[in-house]
């Protein structure tokens, strides 16, 4: 479920799900955490999650806690709004490796079932085979002693 909060003029943040203010620190704790976040400026109901998010990483930054790398900033600033469509592609193109992969792994198990299964087919044959000959062993000597 998305988190909504609104950005007031002053800059302020206020969480609608606790009813209270909040930082942007909190902001950033909360994204860590997994929890999705929705901004949105109270007098113009527009989204500023985006450049909100983006305080968040400034703030960090600044505190020294965390980064992006400078590869990834000159990245982002490159392909602006396609960014998200490539990582999109980027993302699916890397689970279809995956599933390759996984796939080719699978190969060699599956023929090692099938293996299995044909030798112990065989070897319930063979089974078969000795209890007949063992069956007929006991009515040779059956006959004998009669």
């Amino acid at each position: 479920m998305v988190r909504l909060v609104k950005r007031y003029g002053s800059r302020k943040l206020y969480d609608t799900e606790e009813s209270r203010y909040v930082s942007l620190e909190e902001l950033g704790a909360w994204v860590r955490d997994g929890q999705e976040i929705r901004v949105i400026d109270n007098e113009s109901n527009e989204d500023v999650s985006a450049q909100t998010l983006t305080q968040v990483i400034l703030e960090e930054g600044r505190k020294g806690s965390s980064f992006p790398p400078t590869e990834i900033l000159h990245e982002m600033i490159r392909r602006g709004g396609r960014w998200v469509s490539s990582g999109v592609d980027q993302v699916q193109s890397t689970m279809d490796k995956l599933l390759v992969s996984s796939l080719d792994r699978l190969g060699p198990v599956r023929k090692a079932r099938e293996e299995t299964a044909v030798l112990r087919e065989k070897l319930e044959q063979l089974e078969a085979s000795l209890a007949e000959m063992s069956a007929g062993d006991d009515e040779v000597n059956h006959d004998r002693r009669d």
